[in-house]
């Protein structure tokens, strides 16, 4: 008995020692050789922290952990001593790969269904606005005339007149992949394709500080007028939504098929190594009653992990770890069986999705665009949502993600690296993945009394006939749990003349007499909304007048402002005829003002980008002048 408690010994001071542990917090920032902040994971032991926006981090570990190790997409692992120190910052160095496979240095001959178009050539000084060339500032990159990135042409909203078109009718955008996108061009010392800044995602990549709903609706409407800073004469009006914020462990239990993208356009450090690092995020989020699947396709098509609990995290990254990339690209036969395994493990009450993590490059196969749009139709009817998250450069396929999102009552994020996977799936975790209202919809009828003519600004894939509305049958977009919804109008008030407002010839068998405006006092206009339930396919009607109650623009909150200089940003991006006087110096004067709350330093890193966007065009006009 003596040498039983004489062996067991050793082993009970090791657990006593180990339980009586402290633990220590460990904190510090993470970035790359020029001091810029770098979206890295931080371990030690099976404990991990992710950086913020700005770089970052706080880890708590076992005092006794020796080593902390840092890696990022792109650079070369670093593995810490810890010793007595209690903050530790990182200079992380680029890996030997650098990811020169995946640069995207230049657009040069494109294929035909890319349609780039829309990026013109490089600035000329009377063009100090333009932000359109995708051509790289680096003087170490090369031209490349293999990109083959695709972007759909967008045609801004124009200006409508009151007494033509009194109605706007458009759907929800809670996709934020265009403003991630844009980053990493930037980033990447290049000036995004204009097709690639879609100015509602651009906006709607910020929280806004909404009040919760109080009533029956699943969202609370919120509203504000104040002054354009890009055009004096003209007034703005924002539409803030703030979706019901349903505490996680309260959401239903979900039925998520992850649908992996394993062919060899994947290969790359940002590519399948960062959706595993993704995926193993959010395993960590999920609960006992969440079901996981993993379906990966290639040359072919299969099921790699049947329905797993989310209690079961061991086996489902080593599922997880299992994943290699190589072979061409079925993506068709991939998705439907996703959708077969969604509809097998279908959870009545519960939340069932398909989550595609891809860059899009569906090119063998079943693969046209039509066949799969019905394919996630017919299973969107069916309760099964898709999310779409987006990978990998030079071949990344913006414009097929974008649709293939719209048409599944998902959402659509861009995955440019670990910060922003932390983000998508983990700050941001029911409102990427619960539905709190599908098909939501907006009409806005403006008074004619007091608008001579409004212009929607962005949502340009959103916008619908003003027959949709009523149609209970028609698509539109979807509310995630604590999601917000930022929309603004360009308005002209009543008098004043534009050159944006076109007069056409008198109608020739119609009266040309003008109907008589009813009296509404001050009422600006009036905006209806549209929504069902996720298991409804009946909407909600609510109905919300807007009276003309405009303050100063300095007065505006930092919501207002706010969205302002991202639309602002976005206009001088895109080169927009709409951009009137704006410049980067006032973006950046406006945002800095109205960073406001800012927890996670995304508005701080906005001034960053902005600010960097400016350096290049200064770049460019410098060279040009050279």
């Amino acid at each position: 008995m003596k040498k039983i408690i004489l062996l067991l010994l050793p082993l009970f001071l090791s657990i006593t020692s180990f339980d009586s542990a402290k633990e220590i917090v460990i904190s510090g920032r993470v970035t790359d050789s020029s001091g810029n902040p770098v979206n890295a994971s931080v371990h030690s032991g099976k404990v991990y922290a992710v950086t913020d926006a700005g770089g970052y981090y706080h880890i708590s570990i076992n005092e006794n952990e020796i080593f902390l190790i840092f890696s990022a997409v792109g650079f070369a692992e670093q593995k810490i001593k810890i010793g007595a120190r209690k903050t530790i910052d990182v200079k992380m160095k680029s890996s030997s790969s650098n990811l020169h496979e995946v640069e995207v240095v230049g657009y040069g001959t494109m294929k035909s269904s890319i349609d780039v178009t829309n990026s013109p050539s490089l600035l000329t000084k009377k063009q100090y606005g333009i932000v359109s060339s995708p051509y790289s500032l680096d003087k170490n990159y090369e031209r490349n005339d293999y990109n083959t990135e695709g972007y759909d042409n967008i045609v801004e909203n124009g200006f409508k007149k009151v007494s033509d078109d009194p109605l706007s009718t458009f759907s929800i955008d809670v996709d934020a992949a265009s403003y991630s996108n844009v980053r990493r061009f930037l980033q990447n010392n290049q000036l995004p394709p204009s097709g690639a800044v879609r100015t509602e995602e651009m906006i709607n990549y910020f929280k806004y500080q909404y009040p919760q709903p109080k009533g029956k609706d699943p969202f609370s409407i919120n509203t504000e007028i104040s002054d354009c800073p890009w055009n004096s004469q003209n007034k703005l009006l924002l539409i803030g939504l703030q979706g019901k914020t349903i505490p996680v462990e309260n959401l239903p239990p979900s039925n998520l098929v992850f649908l992996i993208d394993v062919s060899g356009s994947m290969m790359g450090d940002n590519r399948l190594p960062l959706v595993k690092a993704s995926m193993k995020m959010l395993t960590d989020q999920l609960r006992e009653s969440d079901r996981i699947s993993i379906v990966v396709y290639a040359g072919q098509a299969g099921l790699v992990l049947p329905a797993t609990s989310g209690n079961d995290k061991i086996k489902i990254k080593t599922a997880i770890d299992a994943l290699q990339a190589g072979g061409s690209t079925a993506g068709g036969a991939g998705i439907q069986l996703a959708y077969a395994t969604a509809l097998k493990n279908f959870m009545s009450k519960g939340n069932n999705r398909v989550i595609l993590c891809t860059d899009g490059d569906f090119n063998v196969g079943a693969s046209s665009d039509d066949e799969m749009v019905r394919l996630i139709e017919k299973e969107r009817n069916k309760g099964i949502f898709l999310t779409v998250l987006g990978y990998g450069m030079g071949n990344y396929k913006d414009n097929k993600m974008q649709q293939l999102a719209d048409k599944g009552n998902g959402n659509h994020a861009y995955i440019d690296g670990l910060g922003e996977a932390k983000k998508v799936l983990i700050n941001e975790f029911g409102g990427t993945l619960f539905t709190i209202a599908k098909d939501v919809k907006l009409q806005l009828e403006f008074n004619p009394a007091m608008v001579a003519g409004y212009r929607l600004i962005g949502y340009e894939n959103r916008m619908l006939d003003k027959e949709d509305f009523n149609d209970d049958k028609k698509d539109a977009g979807e509310l995630g749990s604590g999601h917000t919804v930022t929309a603004l109008y360009e308005i002209l008030p009543a008098g004043v003349k534009s050159p944006f407002l076109k007069d056409v010839d008198p109608l020739k068998y119609q009266s040309g007499k003008r109907i008589k405006v009813k009296s509404m006092g001050d009422e600006l206009v009036t905006i209806k909304f549209r929504y069902k339930s996720p298991d409804s396919d009946k909407s909600e009607l609510t109905v919300h007048p807007v009276t003309d109650e405009s303050i100063a623009f300095k007065n505006a909150s930092d919501n207002f402002r706010f969205a302002a200089s991202v639309a602002g940003f976005a206009m001088l991006l895109r080169d927009s005829e709409y951009k009137g006087i704006s410049s980067y110096d006032e973006v950046l004067r406006i945002a800095n003002a109205s960073v406001g709350k800012d927890e996670e330093g995304y508005r701080k890193e906005f001034v960053s980008l902005a600010k960097k966007a400016a350096e290049l065009i200064n770049d460019l006009v410098k060279r040009e002048d050279d």
